[in-house]
């Protein structure tokens, strides 16, 4: 599993600052798709877990979630690496452009963003969408979080 742009990020998950892997090898190639470049799975480079629990202890104090864009094709390397978040006391979060996502995957998130990039619906900021925000306990949708009344 290779990963492209580690940053921190501060809007994809309100309320939380993030450390977000964005994960190579995407399969749904979205029309006008802003990060093509992550449909190459041999992009970026290899996600050690040795990296990760690095990335992991040095914003230990810093950050509070870990975001990952993509990765769901990589099951059973995300659904340990949302584990090891979670020893880390992190909360966790998966944009996927996936309207569904596994139990396996659900049972290591606090939240998920569900749905393809369609550009005339636009992003979670516009009421008009067709993705979703979800917390995954309480399976509510929060999308109004990231839109202005």
């Amino acid at each position: 599993m290779n990963y492209v742009d580690l940053c921190v990020v501060l809007q994809e998950v309100p309320g939380e600052i993030s450390i977000c892997f964005s994960i190579t090898g995407c399969e749904l190639m979205c029309n006008n798709c802003h990060s093509a470049y992550l449909w190459k799975k041999e992009n970026g480079d290899p996600l050690t877990l040795q990296k990760y629990t690095q990335i992991l202890t040095g914003y230990s104090n810093l950050a509070s979630c870990v975001l990952f864009m993509g990765g769901e094709w990589y099951e059973n390397e995300l659904e340990e690496f949302l584990k090891i978040a979670k020893e880390f006391n992190y909360k966790t979060c998966l944009y996927t452009g996936k309207t569904t996502v596994s139990n396996i995957l659900l049972n290591q998130l606090t939240w998920v963003k569900t749905g393809p990039w369609i550009e005339k619906l636009g992003g979670l900021e516009s009421k008009t969408t067709n993705q979703k925000f979800i917390e995954v306990k309480s399976n509510n949708i929060l999308n109004h979080l990231f839109q202005n009344n």
